[in-house]
């Protein structure tokens, strides 16, 4: 039986369209009896394959009718079948979670399992995270959260992830049993020793019978308990600190408890990271280069505000050719991290040129001035230091104008302590039509700089011009690298916000502290400046401007989403938190509230305010919790 769950937009790369990549996985059914599919793959799986295929949708014709009601509380699927009629119900409203269980359902009924039995089993099941989440650990470590299953297939990947994290020398498993694989005890746990000696892993912390039973097999430092709470009562004694800890077991050993007693405690205002969008935005910049063109990813600011080492890790083991960061504490903290790419310094502090030698952080160089000094902290016998030349074109910030290139190249001949690992300027405006003209302009003079320095030089250095938007609407210009920042994060002002080619990465969400019922006309916070003049009900949430909130949203400019509906903010942001008007909708103290996330995107909100989207990623503070996760 082959299961064909969907053909979506997931894996589109290197393909011409998502039929191309539909044949590709027809393929994969070749020798199959069945194929179980949506109805709207139907006839093209006749036309291509012998198998019988049986189709679920909600057209009449399907061999499982199924057609979908969302409400309030749920949903619900009313299924027929030969004739039979039934309804599915599930207190939950997530579509992939709904359409998996009805390739379920039709696969069973391929099995020959009677209807109702099949949903007196399904009514059991629930939604599950399907995903592993990286969050700050106590004792400074890192927590990798994979608790909801267990299974050989899933640890392997769960283990290369772990293996991306560099901030720690240490790594650390804490397992359970793997139950119902089907494997003999002996070869199973035989088969996970092996691979955690492939993997390089440094502790096994194991809990259940099983593992107990088989500790014999492992040969590395490890310690066994019977159950979870005997584990949970000698964490004191483990003295797990300065590791990365991958926490994996299956959900009878409510390894969630674990993660809880290991989490760093945080304001519950949390910044979710997705690792999957992160990357694939970084394949759709791939894909508008040329096979050679390199990559110099922007981490500066925390990259913009999603996190230092923990993208830097995910983006070093996708082979970005290089790290770019503002200042060399940012560079120094990557370093301590494990990160081994080549980093640039974007705007060098003398104070800061012994240390950047020391952890070989390469400056950009953008005057006379500045080069000087740092070739008098140069040591006489250094050779071949890298450093990058920035070039003025028009930005008029920093960099070499034209006046100084010839002396500039003259003085970098005659000192073989230093070399010119490339030569960039940066875009004004390369998103904006209505400046080409300009952006042309920019890159004659650029074009004419380096020509000018390297024919001194005697060498080619790498060169780079274009930032996000230039690589969207400039690659006849992308030379030997390019500078990707903001597109990573999933916006480019030279894509439509409307566009499905990128996908912001980062989701804002807090909760409801208190809800109030307010009369007509009582004001609201400092000032007296929000007013409900009917009355109505009132939530206040966990965020302010001390979170990175700005106070510009006050007074109805901000929006959030509540059960998947807009409400306005009332009176002024507090420190803290802030009042949020939820006049008829059904809300209770703890619900989730979204700040912003991919309905209510951080552009459409730094729009209201008259801002760009960097200054609000930005300026979301560190006592934001950050959660990274990876599906």
């Amino acid at each position: 039986i082959g299961v064909l769950t969907n053909i979506g937009e997931a894996h589109n790369e290197g393909f011409e369209s998502k039929w191309a990549k539909l044949d590709e996985k027809i393929k994969l059914f070749k020798h199959t009896e069945f194929v179980v599919c949506p109805y709207e793959l139907g006839d093209l799986l006749k036309s291509k394959l012998k198998a019988k295929i049986f189709t679920w949708g909600k057209q009449a014709d399907a061999d499982l009718c199924a057609v979908i009601q969302q409400k309030e509380q749920g949903t619900v699927v009313k299924l027929n079948y030969n004739q039979q009629n039934a309804n599915m119900q599930f207190d939950y409203m997530d579509m992939a979670a709904i359409q998996n269980a009805l390739s379920c359902t039709a696969v069973m009924l391929v099995l020959g399992y009677d209807l109702t039995d099949i949903l007196n089993r399904i009514k059991h099941l629930s939604k599950i995270e399907m995903r592993l989440q990286l969050v700050n650990g106590i004792n400074r470590c890192s927590l990798i959260d994979d608790s909801y299953s267990a299974d050989l297939a899933s640890l392997t990947m769960a283990l290369d992830f772990l293996n991306q994290q560099n901030q720690y020398h240490k790594r650390c498993l804490i397992l359970s049993d793997l139950v119902e694989t089907g494997k003999e005890e002996g070869q199973l746990y035989a088969e996970i020793a092996q691979l955690l000696k492939e993997k390089q892993l440094n502790k096994l912390i194991g809990v259940g019978e099983q593992l107990l039973a088989h500790q014999h097999l492992f040969d590395l430092e490890t310690y066994f308990f019977a159950k979870t709470s005997d584990l949970i009562a000698a964490l004191p004694q483990l003295g797990l600190h300065d590791e990365t800890i991958l926490v994996k077991g299956a959900r009878k050993f409510a390894f969630e408890q674990i993660v809880e007693k290991l989490s760093a405690k945080a304001h519950e205002t949390v910044l979710e990271i997705n690792l999957n969008a992160l990357l694939d935005n970084l394949q759709y910049y791939r894909s508008q280069l040329k096979p050679d063109t390199k990559i110099m990813a922007m981490v500066k600011a925390f990259s913009y505000g999603s996190g230092s080492y923990e993208i830097a890790n995910v983006l070093q083991y996708h082979k970005v050719d290089y790290l770019a960061v503002a200042y060399a504490d940012e560079g120094l903290d990557l370093r301590k991290a494990g990160i081994e790419l080549p980093i640039m310094v974007m705007s060098p502090e003398p104070s800061a040129f012994e240390a950047m030698l020391a952890y070989r952080l390469e400056p950009e160089i953008y005057s006379l001035e500045l080069l000087q000094e740092f070739l008098s902290v140069l040591p006489a016998d250094t050779i071949d230091f890298p450093i990058h030349l920035k070039i003025d074109t028009g930005m008029h910030r920093l960099g070499f104008e034209a006046q100084h290139w010839a002396v500039l190249a003259e003085r970098l001949v005659q000192d073989n302590r230093i070399k010119i690992k490339s030569i960039f300027s940066h875009l004004v405006a390369s998103e904006d039509a209505q400046q080409d003209e300009f952006t042309l302009v920019q890159v004659r003079v650029f074009e004419t700089a380096y020509q000018q320095i390297s024919s001194i030089l005697g060498y080619q250095p790498l060169r780079h011009l274009l930032n996000t938007s230039g690589i969207t609407r400039w690659g006849a210009y992308q030379y030997d690298m390019v500078r990707l920042g903001l597109g990573l994060q999933g916006f480019d002002s030279a894509i439509p916000a409307t566009s499905t080619l990128l996908k912001p990465i980062a989701t804002l969400r807090t909760s409801i502290t208190q809800i109030k019922e307010l009369a007509a006309n009582e004001t609201v916070g400092y000032g007296r400046r929000g007013m409900l003049p009917k009355g109505g009900k009132l939530a206040t949430v966990k965020i302010g401007y001390a979170d990175g909130y700005s106070r510009a949203f006050g007074n109805g400019k901000g929006q959030m989403l509540i059960q998947n509906k807009r409400v306005h903010t009332v009176g002024s942001i507090c420190m803290d938190m802030c009042m949020l008007d939820v006049s008829g909708l059904d809300v209770q103290v703890g619900d989730e509230v979204f700040v912003f996330n991919e309905q209510l995107r951080v552009d459409e909100l730094a729009a209201h305010i008259g801002t760009i989207p960097y200054e609000l990623l930005t300026s979301i503070s560190q006592r934001v919790k950050r959660v990274y996760f990876y599906e």
